[in-house]
């Protein structure tokens, strides 16, 4: 197992990220959900994966690792703070989403579950990334 996913754990972390951003497009393009300040925080650490992991992925380049995983660290932490701030009244710093849409609101709930919103699923892509990006760097045995 340890060594499928070091042949194969970037392609699935790649994979994460286009499935990752294609549902985001289509909640926001085709769904017409405005994204709040938090989800476009979480949309910048995760589109460019797409692309970053596309490379590394036809290349076999492994150095990538050390570049994406502090940056997939990152983003489910805003992930988390963004479910935080969904689902606790009165959590989240008052400033951070004034303007526009609130990150409070909550678009969906996946599967009538109220707690699989948006930023679950994005928490969800992240925390796949980041295990599947520890699974590629360690060593074959």
């Amino acid at each position: 197992m340890r060594d499928f996913f070091s042949d194969y754990g970037l392609y699935f972390a790649w994979i994460i990220a286009i499935i990752a951003t294609g549902g985001s497009l289509y909640f926001s393009e085709v769904k017409l959900f405005v994204p709040c300040t938090l989800c476009w925080y979480q949309r910048i650490l995760m589109y460019p994966f797409v692309l970053t992991l596309a490379i590394a992925s036809f290349k076999q380049d492994k150095g990538i690792i050390k570049y994406a995983l502090p940056i997939a660290v990152l983003g489910s932490f805003v992930a988390i703070y963004h479910l935080l701030e969904q689902n606790l009244p009165g959590f989240g710093a008052p400033a951070l989403c004034k303007l526009g849409i609130p990150c409070s609101t909550k678009y969906i709930g996946l599967f009538d579950i109220e707690f699989l919103s948006i930023p679950a699923l994005s928490l969800i892509a992240f925390l796949l990334i980041i295990f599947l990006l520890i699974m590629t760097s360690l060593p074959k045995k």
